[in-house]
């Protein structure tokens, strides 16, 4: 199996390996609440059309790497994701 993907006119393969913190490095994301932004990263990115490769949510960072089409910015991504999963 090819690591390339396909679309109408382009064969890709665009993995970022993404790391964010919460505000001040606090050590929030613990239980619960590691759990439903785990959830919500996973959900958001599948809405986009984008895969999770690897996903690891630390105490106090998460880490991810994702397969984006190349119809769909980096900015538009972690814009959806972060900003959904604040409000969640």
């Amino acid at each position: 199996m090819s690591c390339f993907e396909k679309l109408t006119h382009v064969l890709w393969h665009c993995q970022y390996h993404i790391v964010w913190v919460p505000k001040y490095r606090y050590r929030v994301l613990t239980g619960d609440v590691a759990r439903e932004v785990h959830n919500c990263i996973q959900v958001y990115s599948s809405r986009l059309g984008c895969r999770v490769i690897e996903l690891n949510v630390q105490p106090d960072h998460v880490h991810l790497l994702v397969k984006v089409p190349p119809k769909v910015s980096i900015s538009k991504l972690l814009g959806v994701v972060k900003g959904k999963t604040a409000l969640r």
